[in-house]
């Protein structure tokens, strides 16, 4: 007991159960009294006097003492049910009285406020209100200004509990960073400090209000603004949904944007090829500038497929003031499968030329074709009277095969009228009668005389020449560089497959003066002799 308590007056409720005139007395069960409290007398018949009697719903009134047990209890009331029994058995029931209060119960009771609490909450106020309540920002802090920099990301956690902020930095897999999970620990930001407090040593000791003048807020914390912490200068692009319902409640900022801070990948700068060196084809050399280990260009497979081992063959002159070039001959070999070109030069004896290849295959460009977008001879650039520059040289087309004839016959629609007219005047003068000889002739070499001859010989007597027309063609098979010669051993297969008469005098005579060398022989004047 408390010295300050004499006595105590303690409340309770007495039960009378009419089928057995037993009775109960509870005390209601107060929080933090200090007192065993509850049944304080079980229900049982209870004495009221030395003899042995024993209380009766008769013996109970409002305003009367009993004692029970050797306690007293003022009997002040009673409920409804108990008032309206005993008024029906005939009983006058006695007013009401109030209920005694504990002097002790009601010392102890707080007095009411007398003043009025000022707004401003101190810091355990401030605790207690905004426990576990964070603010969360995510920002970034681009440093691509500097050596080696990069834009970065950061996520701020502002503790309205105590005003400290603390940053964490974003880390993605296989970013090269060591994972630390803070760039700053949780601390309050010193936003302006006092002038005389700059050179506070702030790594060795701790930073109080009498050095800083203002701290970082909740305020200064907006999306689309940018502040500096500790020397960076963090940009802040969005927060979550819990720190724009804040902003909405505490500062009336609604709706607050979320900034796009992706970059931008920037637009692809046209590669510029330099300029060509001349070595090679355009697009050869194209591929070094394209890959650190050039590829070749990509071909037209389904081209070289329908067009493999397809060749028009030309005859053309050299444009040439010099005397010497003026008789020279040239065959324009053009590869329908890769649009390449070969020229060769038939070597004619005592010419004081050396003939043999003039051009390996490739591709010819136009002249006045621009370098960056070249465009090179087609087939529909070949024909009879046609000018072709090939690399500063102009030759001039004089004659064709017949498997150019052909091919122009069926492919009409890619050439010129005057490209078929051409064609259509080259095959009148071979079916018209032979022009008579002109009285000037020139002077002819003896060997090539003696050739020709032999090779009039030759389809005097062959009136029916066996495969006539299959003979050129079975020698262009063989000869895959244009070249105009092939190996005897090669050449006496052909022969043979075609049931020539290699035997015969005048054809082994013919294979004689064809001989080129040891092992070659020029099938192109072989081919005359049976193409009459």
């Amino acid at each position: 007991m408390s010295t300050e308590e004499h006595y105590r007056i303690r409340q309770v409720k007495i039960y009378y159960y009419l089928e057995d005139d037993s009775m109960s007395v509870i005390e209601p069960v107060v929080e933090n009294s200090g007192i065993p409290q509850g049944k304080l007398i079980k229900r049982q018949r209870l004495a009221k006097n030395d003899r042995g009697d024993h209380y009766h719903w008769k013996d109970l009134n409002r305003g009367i003492d009993i004692t029970i047990y050797g306690k007293t209890f003022r009997v002040v009331d009673c409920d409804r049910f108990t008032q309206v029994f005993l008024e029906s058995q005939g009983i006058e029931l006695n007013p009401p009285e109030k209920m005694a209060l504990d002097p002790y119960t009601e010392l102890r009771k707080q007095p009411l406020r007398k003043y009025v609490t000022p707004s401003d909450f101190d810091q355990l106020k401030q605790f207690l209100t905004f426990d576990k309540q964070v603010l969360r920002f995510y920002a970034i802090w681009d440093d691509t200004d500097s050596m080696f920099g990069e834009c970065r990301t950061y996520i701020i956690h502002y503790y309205l509990m105590d005003d400290t902020v603390e940053i964490r930095e974003v880390h993605e897999r296989n970013n090269g960073r060591d994972p630390f999970p803070l760039l700053m620990s949780r601390q309050r930001v010193p936003k302006v400090l006092v002038k005389n407090a700059e050179n506070f040593p702030q790594c060795v000791l701790e930073i109080s209000d009498q050095e800083v003048l203002e701290w970082y807020t909740a305020k200064d914390f907006l999306v689309g603004k940018s502040l500096t912490i500790l020397g960076r200068t963090f940009f802040i692009y969005d927060c979550d949904p819990f720190t724009r319902q804040y902003y909405k409640e505490k500062f009336g900022i609604s709706d607050l944007p979320r900034i796009d801070v992706s970059k931008k990948e920037p637009a692809p700068v046209k590669q510029e090829l330099p300029p060509y060196n001349g070595y090679g084809l355009v697009e050869d050399s194209a591929q070094n500038c394209f890959a650190l280990i050039p590829k070749a260009p990509r071909k037209d497979v389904i081209k070289m497929l329908l067009n493999d081992n397809k060749v028009l063959r030309y005859l053309a002159a050299l444009e040439s003031p010099i005397p010497e070039d003026k008789d020279r001959r040239f065959v324009f070999s053009y590869f329908l499968a890769t649009d390449m070109i070969s020229i060769f030069e038939p070597p004619v004896r005592n010419s004081g030329i050396i003939g043999g290849k003039y051009l390996g295959r490739t591709k010819v460009i136009k002249p006045y074709s621009s370098v960056e977008n070249p465009v090179y001879y087609s087939p529909s650039d070949f024909f009879i009277g046609a000018v072709i520059e090939v690399f500063g040289h102009r030759f001039v087309i004089l004659d064709t095969d017949d498997y150019v004839l052909k091919y122009m016959e069926s492919n009409a629609a890619q050439y010129s009228p005057e490209a078929l007219l051409s064609v259509q005047n080259r095959v009148r003068k071979r079916e018209g009668p032979a022009p008579e000889l002109e009285n000037k002739q020139t002077e002819v070499d003896p060997g090539v005389q003696e050739l020709e001859v032999l090779i009039d010989t030759i389809q005097k007597q062959l009136k029916d020449p066996p495969c006539k027309d299959n003979i050129r063609e079975a020698f262009q098979i063989y000869d895959k560089e244009a070249s105009g010669y092939v190996d005897k051993e090669m050449f006496f297969k052909v022969c043979d497959s075609l049931n020539l008469p290699v035997d015969d005098s005048l054809i082994k005579e013919l294979i004689r003066m064809c001989s080129h060398g040891e092992d070659k022989i020029d099938y192109y004047n072989f081919v005359r002799a049976f193409s009459n």
